[in-house]
């Protein structure tokens, strides 16, 4: 007979007020005053993270590089989708990715990103995917988040903090703001219990991982010539 102790052994229920054991399948941020809060040690695989910012540049790809480092020298594959502006490739190569295994994915509209964001989590072919996903519903994260279960990596949904009002099935959400030299995380969501004070995260403020150059606009498709309809006999 199953008890209910064999139960949440498996982890099949989970307590939310209980400190959320560490058989999660995790990637380690790199970041040891951030790993030692997270469950399961890291970044969570198979789900979705949400990462909420007000603004691009506040040092929130710094607490991504460590792990997207470690994963491109193993030979895995990074995928950023809709970033707003060009990734800066010099500073990308000095923080010790491997170029040769990030993909940059572009789209022309909203819905493209979204489909294409569940194409990547459902290859199965990518071990983290960072994606810039304004005004996303509950329904289409849904939607992600049921894709995520199916990738070997994890998933960084970039929001505006805004968000954090909203119902989310993401597994995980951090709220980054600048401070000075510093960044200050406040994890709003995590497994186990919540985490009462906020943590800070020294970065590189000069650290420039975007460029703020805008993506060029795509080439204007020139217009189809469509024949003249002919006069019936």
């Amino acid at each position: 007979m199953v008890t209910l102790q064999d139960i949440l052994r498996r982890q099949m229920v989970w307590r939310g007020g209980a400190p959320s054991a560490d058989t999660d399948r995790t990637v380690p941020s790199g970041l040891a005053v951030l790993d030692r809060e997270l469950p399961g040690g890291g970044w969570p695989v198979g789900a979705l993270t949400e990462i909420l910012v007000a603004h691009e540049g506040v040092g929130e790809l710094r607490c991504l590089l460590p792990a997207l480092a470690a994963l491109t020298l193993d030979g895995k594959r990074v995928t950023w989708l809709a970033p707003p502006y060009l990734p800066y490739a010099p500073a990308l190569a000095a923080a010790g990715v491997n170029l040769e295994h990030l993909a940059v994915v572009r789209t022309p509209l909203r819905r493209d990103a979204l489909w294409a964001a569940e194409q990547v989590l459902r290859a199965g072919s990518c071990h983290a995917l960072l994606a810039w996903l304004p005004a996303t519903g509950y329904v289409e994260l849904k939607r992600l988040a049921v894709a995520a279960e199916a990738s070997p990596g994890f998933t960084i949904l970039f929001r505006a903090p805004r968000a954090a009002h909203e119902n989310s099935p993401c597994r995980l959400r951090i709220a980054l703001e600048a401070n000075g030299g510093q960044l200050t995380a406040r994890i709003l969501k995590r497994r186990g219990a919540p985490l009462g004070t906020s943590l800070s995260i020294p970065v590189k403020t000069a650290f420039r991982v975007l460029d703020r150059t805008p993506f060029p606009a795509p080439a204007a498709r020139s217009p189809v010539a469509r024949p003249r309809p002919q006069p019936v006999a």
